[in-house]
């Protein structure tokens, strides 16, 4: 994920800070506990193409 992306996109529900998550190929919002997905390189910010997050995943930045 480019850096510069990174630190443009912010999460479409809260508007906070996102984290990159590599091997599951997501955008993590902390806050909102949602997991935003990449496909082909491209993050998908709808809030109905996201994961809810289990209480027992840890997010790390």
């Amino acid at each position: 994920m480019d850096k510069k992306l990174l630190d443009i996109l912010v999460c479409p529900i809260c508007k906070g800070k996102l984290v990159y998550k590599a091997d599951a190929a997501e955008l993590i919002c902390k806050v909102d506990r949602l997991g935003f997905p990449i496909r082909d390189g491209i993050p998908v910010m709808l809030e109905q193409e996201a994961r809810q997050l289990p209480a027992d995943e840890e997010v790390e930045d």
